[in-house]
């Protein structure tokens, strides 16, 4: 069996994650949420400015269904679908909320055969992106490109009963708010940052593709102006 060793910060030892207990409103829905980065998970586990703890996980993947976004198969629209359809938020114009409704239809991925997801997190600085998005103030171009910033990190999440059953606790450590809020901090200023320098220079283009333009084209995932690929 193949073995992957993954990561949860928390400010708990979880030593027996339970689907019947996961958060419905997370990015990818209901799961246990993980990550490959040790430093990720640290700064997961002291986010809000208190000591935590990096629980270890290995993960026997053999037989299950994986949906990976990084893997250069699928579309910034399909990444952006899985946020809007789970993400707990709010709207403040009425055609944001039509868009929400037509890019979930369109471009969601259809998780029900899946077991992990793999993809980007979005914390709220990333996701106040993809509102701009929905609220047709800012183009597909520039989301893609604000998708590059601060260095978003990657999950995976266990969606299904199998993937629990083939995850197994290793341990837990301790963590400092001391050495990780800090660094958590640096991370989200860095991306709100870059996000400013990106709307400066952004220059409009008669080839912009903005929100509502794919509802009122109608347009689909194998639209040749979607095609832009999520990857690593």
């Amino acid at each position: 069996m193949v073995a992957i060793n993954l990561y949860h910060g928390s400010t708990r030892v979880v030593a027996q994650p339970s689907l019947a207990q996961a958060r419905p409103h997370n990015d990818y829905g209901p799961g246990f949420y993980l990550t490959s980065e040790h430093g990720l998970a640290g700064e997961w586990a002291c986010q809000r400015g208190s000591d935590g703890f990096v629980n270890s996980y290995t993960l026997w993947s053999d037989g299950l269904a994986v949906l990976d976004l990084l893997d250069g198969t699928h579309n910034t629209l399909e990444w952006v679908a899985l946020l809007l359809k789970y993400r707990h938020f709010s709207l403040r114009l009425p055609t944001a909320a039509l868009a929400r409704e037509a890019l979930v239809e369109r471009f969601c991925p259809d998780l029900t055969s899946i077991d992990v997801v793999v993809g980007y997190r979005a914390d709220d600085s990333y996701f106040s992106y993809v509102r701009s998005f929905v609220e047709n103030a800012l183009p597909l171009t520039a989301l893609e490109e604000a998708l590059t910033l601060g260095d978003l990190g990657q999950q995976t999440v266990l969606v299904s009963g199998k993937a629990f059953a083939q995850l197994t606790f290793i341990g837990y450590e301790p963590v400092s708010a001391e050495h990780y809020y800090p660094q958590f901090l640096d991370r989200d200023e860095r991306a709100r940052v870059g996000y400013h320098q990106l709307l400066e220079r952004q220059r409009p283009s008669l080839g912009d593709v903005f929100v509502l333009d794919i509802l009122r084209e109608e347009m689909t995932p194998d639209d040749p102006r979607l095609q832009q690929r999520v990857s690593r």
